[in-house]
């Protein structure tokens, strides 16, 4: 075993032991709880989704933790100033998106990389599965500008396919099966994604330094949000997801993430290690794989391939819902694809921590249902609970009152709300003790920033638990979610909108309510916290998808854009302009906007 591969052996170790210990005194404090008027079946149950619900909440505090100690390693430090040999093919797979938007963010990418003098090793490749025959001839008119506005012939190809089949992976593996062997790697993007030239060219650069390296992810850091619900996603993102993963990054060893987008692949690893099987039988479970990232890195890590997250590489942007609604949508797709996972758990020759990413990924949507059982079972467990027999002896002159054991109970509650808050609370802590919290406007706005996003996170997490809780029962009736189209519009959910999606939550939080009151109002204090907000479902989906107005969320690219991302701003002014919309218009698709890269 080498020394990083003890080292991530020891990270993991550290993160599995302190996960089963906190999930195991969960476990331990409710039992006591639950055993005062004696054990039964239902007990031993709701014990078990104890345990499993704590487990996973505690892993990914586990991973935070390890993240606080990351330090810079040897490949982490810039090869700045290294030539670069290969060529290197930009992927940008595109479905029903707004030409536009996409487009601009490949004129400035391209102008970024230009900026680096290093722009003639780059091709981009735009890959389009558009069904909407509308859009598709908007897409062959605004590639025709975009050529023409970076002098790009030749270096850039677009190219519709008829038959869409594998969706994006699909769509990647016909163009490396084409036109794969021109290139040395592949930059992989989403129609969203936005990266800097001279981030790409480091990427190469350490491709090229270590030839076993077969995959090289970035951290992507959400950009251009607008409404509430984004703003508070992109904060996230930008104070606590780096922690995150530098935790990811010390327990990955030779096995790290792909997350399907802004990542770098080597062609020749990744033609010859990453054929998706077709799965037998029907969607959800059988056809293409839909989560076909996790899929691809544990093929790569299967043909002794490294792949590896490096978080200190910057200037890689994504963009995100800006409504509960629209991420609901995309969680769904994602839900069907994680637990499709299942049925390659046991595929041969896969390294033990890549099934192990598969069971993590089944469990980040299982966990849902699993609370929501647990809350119901909680419920209906007192329909089983004898009254309390104070005189249990015949004659007997004094009462006997059953053991207390409510401080377990508060104990129990207050870990689990530990899991969900320290890790971020640690993590602010971190920032005002470096000074990195004057990039997210000082200690002060970065506190309430923190503040005001756990609150509407607590607020917003019991709509997600019945959204992927419907989820997950849909995929195990064998619903199939499909893959619909991205809603990246940003407008305002009307009120009516969001209750014609959410009715449904706000029913069920008031049966529930209803029934807790009526059977065991002892604890309706305690399902509160739950039940309001899944009655206020509407108002909460309407009211944070409205327009952010204050300066809570604030993130470094607010204050100062990058580069890139001003030069995208630059090419949307330029093109949306009447002189740029005039260009369009009178100027119809050429023979070189239709090449097939």
């Amino acid at each position: 075993m080498t020394g990083s591969a003890a080292k991530a052996g020891g990270y993991r170790a550290a993160a599995f032991a302190l996960s089963a210990g906190l999930s195991a005194t969960a476990s331990s404090l409710f039992i006591q709880f639950a055993s005062v008027d004696g054990l039964t079946a239902l007990d031993l149950l709701r014990t078990a989704l104890i345990a499993v619900s704590t487990l996973w909440l505690a892993w990914g505090a586990s991973q935070s933790i390890v993240g606080l100690f990351y330090r810079s390693r040897t490949h982490d430090q810039a090869q700045t100033g290294a030539p670069i040999r290969g060529r290197t093919a930009i992927l940008v797979p595109i479905y029903n998106e707004d030409p536009i938007e996409t487009f601009s963010r490949i004129a400035a990418m391209d102008a970024s990389l230009a900026a680096t003098n290093m722009g003639h090793f780059f091709d981009f490749a735009i890959l389009s599965d558009t069904h909407d025959a509308s859009i598709a001839a908007l897409e062959e008119k605004w590639f025709a500008r975009l050529v023409a506005s970076r002098d790009a012939r030749g270096r850039m190809f677009y190219r519709r396919r008829g038959d869409n089949a594998g969706k994006k992976a699909g769509n990647i593996e016909d163009f490396i099966t084409h036109s794969g062997a021109a290139y040395e790697f592949i930059l992989i993007l989403d129609a969203d994604s936005l990266m800097e030239g001279g981030t790409i060219v480091e990427m190469v650069r350490r491709m090229e330094a270590e030839p076993e390296l077969g995959l090289l992810q970035t951290l992507p850091v959400i950009v251009g949000a607008r409404s509430r619900f984004g703003r508070a996603m992109q904060f996230a993102a930008s104070f606590f997801s780096p922690v995150f993963a530098r935790g990811i990054a010390l327990m990955q060893g030779r096995e790290g993430p792909f997350w399907g987008h802004n990542a770098i692949v080597r062609t020749r690893a990744f033609a010859g290690s990453c054929g998706l099987p077709e799965l037998s039988g029907k969607p959800p479970f059988g056809g293409y794989v839909l989560s076909h990232d996790y899929v691809e890195a544990a093929l790569l890590a299967r043909a002794g391939w490294r792949v590896r997250l490096d978080p200190d590489l910057t200037g890689s942007y994504e963009e995100g819902p800006e409504d509960l609604i629209a991420f609901a949508k995309r969680d769904r797709r994602w839900c069907q694809g994680n637990l499709q996972h299942a049925r390659l758990l046991f595929a041969p020759g896969l390294k033990a921590w890549n099934r192990f990413i598969f069971i993590q990924g089944i469990l980040a949507y299982l966990s849902s249902p699993i609370w929501a059982l647990f809350l119901v079972l909680s419920l209906a467990a007192a329909h089983f609970v004898p009254p309390p027999d104070y005189f249990p002896e015949p004659y007997q002159l004094f009462p006997v009152f059953p053991d207390d054991q409510t401080s377990k109970a508060i104990a129990l509650l207050a870990g689990i709300f530990g899991l969900l808050i320290m890790p971020k609370l640690f993590i602010l802590i971190r920032a005002v003790m470096t000074g990195e919290v004057r990039r997210f406007g000082g200690a002060a706005l970065a506190g309430a920033s923190v503040a005001t996003e756990l609150i509407l996170s607590s607020l917003l997490a019991p709509l997600m638990l019945m959204f992927q809780t419907r989820a997950v029962i849909e995929v195990l009736l064998g619903l199939d979610g499909g893959w619909p189209p991205t809603r990246r519009d940003g407008t305002v959910m009307p009120l009516r909108d969001a209750w014609a999606v959410t009715s449904w939550v706000v029913v069920i939080g008031a049966f529930f309510l209803a029934g807790a009151s009526y059977f065991l109002p002892e604890i309706v204090p305690w399902i509160l916290p739950v039940a309001i907000p899944m009655i206020a479902a509407p108002l909460l989906v309407s009211w944070s998808s409205g327009r952010s107005t204050t300066a809570l969320f604030r993130s470094p690219l607010e204050a100062e854009p990058s580069p890139v991302l001003l030069e995208r701003e630059r090419a949307v002014l330029a093109w949306t302009g009447p002189q740029g919309i005039m260009e369009v218009v009178e100027n119809k698709p050429t023979g070189g906007a239709r090449r097939h890269a």
